[in-house]
């Protein structure tokens, strides 16, 4: 097919608003921004105990962050019954070079176990450092103890988290479990497995609409080259 040359004087304007409109679209076409990784280490509460694979933490975390327009790759460095002891000791291999954020979540098992919340700060403290010496952004997830261990253990282990974070220079997210508690201060039961300390598919939704903004502000401190 082909057109004399008075036919494209007659064409010529058209071609013109044609080009102006395609590279209107090229400007205002959204482009879609590569994966970020994020490290969630962490314990039970971050590997997804006691759930079908899909309905633990770290995906539907992953799958919240895709919904709202940021996506990433969560690796999962959740291990069931570690202390922060533990999350230390693993920290370094735990940081591979694709790793762009970390999610600390660590400290119920040093709770749970009533171990001293100085050796928690301390090891929490040697993680923050480690991953502040990679230059990268952190989010510490802070958790509450309950009364039973007595008003002093309780003051040292929640203030830690906040301590922490300001000394580092890390984002802090809001207590763990507060979204899965009931007025009078107690797990909700609608929200909880069985055992009543993790949380079940429906309390990991909840838990995410105050932890999937906390961790969305964390990505997007990554630098991108």
């Amino acid at each position: 097919m082909y057109i004399t040359f008075k036919a494209f004087l007659r064409y010529e304007p058209l071609l013109h608003l044609r080009n102006a409109a395609i590279a209107l679209f090229l400007v205002a076409a959204p482009v879609s921004a590569a994966p970020v990784t994020l490290l969630a280490l962490g314990d039970s509460l971050t590997e997804g105990y006691g759930l079908p694979p899909e309905d633990g933490l770290v995906p539907q975390l992953q799958a919240w962050l895709a919904a709202q327009g940021t996506p990433a790759v969560v690796l999962n460095a959740g291990v069931s019954g570690d202390t922060t002891a533990g999350g230390l000791s693993r920290l370094d291999w735990s940081l591979t070079p694709d790793v762009q954020a970390v999610m600390v979540n660590l400290g119920g098992n040093d709770m749970l176990r009533g171990l001293d919340p100085g050796l928690a700060r301390a090891n929490l403290d040697a993680i923050l450092a480690g991953i502040s010496a990679r230059n990268l952004p952190v989010l510490l997830v802070a958790l509450r103890a309950p009364p039973n261990y007595g008003a002093a253990y309780q003051a040292s282990f929640d203030a830690m988290f906040a301590e922490l974070a300001q000394a580092h220079g890390a984002l802090l997210a809001s207590p763990y479990f507060d979204p899965l508690m009931t007025p009078q201060g107690q797990l909700d039961p609608q929200f909880m497995q069985a055992d009543g300390i993790h949380p079940n598919a429906k309390g990991v939704v909840t838990l995410l609409e105050t932890l999937g903004p906390q961790v969305q502000a964390l990505l997007a401190q990554i630098k991108t080259p």
